[in-house]
């Protein structure tokens, strides 16, 4: 669970920039130095103080070894995975947007901010890679790319996202049957209990229709994935860490189709709202949905989230 408590401390650090109004989501023209000195210098500190933190304290109860490599490929029916790239994707994002607000070039502020999320990411897997307990995952680094190429990719080819990469959270009953291993309050049930947690690409239909004037601005439709019935990694256990015998629950899958809202695509003068629907349109608006699982269900939901 180490990556998933490292990707809320990430989360809340970076936006709290831009809820505080430090860093912005509004972009400059010209260069401004000091602006940029902020990003520059609040980037470094995170970034260096993050890994610091991290070797100093993090794993002091761990075992540090020689450079070595993990499969957990099949772990948490990769919802893991999908939180690896949505984390990469989001903090380039918020990493393209720091230093288009300083004026930074178009070009470099794509490339150089997008890809923060994949830095800061890998350098954690290399760390990982260097303890007993943890190893390096080959597949982890996919995920890692394959989330800021998402974000970096659509703005070099379209200058825009076509597809966002949100998020959503529902809370489920099972984390009581393991409390130390899915959370134990509601905040770390939010990054710890897998089974909860949605990812979706965002897809928006006048990007695409562009000529169907029907077609509001701010509509998507949004596949998303889900799991359900983990009690760990791979394999539920017989029974709970108090001995208590486990109910059988079936793990599943779960692939949806929804609408969504593109809140970036709601017009608005004001530079308030901007920056708000630029933080809020990294989670996915509960609106009705299909759901079809690996059980073989099919269901509808009037509004899911």
């Amino acid at each position: 669970m180490l990556k998933s408590k490292i990707y809320l401390l990430v989360f809340f650090f970076l936006t709290s920039l831009f809820s505080s109004g430090q860093i912005d989501s509004i972009p400059q023209k010209e260069f401004n130095p000091y602006k940029f000195g902020a990003v520059a210098g609040t980037g470094t500190a995170f970034y260096g103080g993050m890994l610091v933190g991290l070797s100093t304290v993090w794993y002091q109860d761990n075992h540090r070894t020689a450079f070595h490599f993990t499969n957990d490929n099949a772990d948490w029916m990769q919802i893991d995975k999908y939180g690896h790239a949505y984390t990469c994707y989001t903090m380039g994002k918020m990493g393209m947007q720091s230093l288009r607000w300083a004026g930074v070039k178009d070009k470099k502020a794509i490339v150089y901010g997008g890809f923060f999320g994949f830095l800061f990411m890998t350098s954690i897997e290399i760390l990982d890679g260097h303890y007993t307990e943890w190893g390096a995952s080959p597949m982890d680094m996919v995920a890692n790319a394959s989330g800021g190429l998402l974000l970096v990719g659509q703005e070099l080819a379209f200058k825009k996202q076509i597809v966002t990469f949100k998020f959503s959270y529902s809370h489920t009953d099972l984390a009581k049957y393991r409390p130390g291993v899915l959370g134990e309050t509601n905040m770390e049930r939010l990054i710890e209990d897998y089974n909860g947690q949605k990812f979706w690409f965002s897809t928006n239909l006048k990007s695409i229709f562009k000529n169907s004037e029907w077609l509001p601005s701010w509509l998507n439709v949004a596949p998303g994935y889900g799991a359900y019935g983990m009690l760990s990694a791979k394999e539920n256990p017989l029974y709970a860490s108090n001995g208590d015998l486990l109910p059988p629950i079936d793990r599943y899958r779960s692939y949806y189709l929804s609408l969504d809202i593109d809140l970036e695509k709601i017009k608005t003068n004001s530079k308030f709202l901007k920056s708000v629907f630029f933080f809020l349109n990294m989670i996915k608006v509960p609106l009705p949905t299909i759901e079809v699982n690996s059980l073989g269900e099919t269901k509808f939901h009037a509004f899911y989230f």
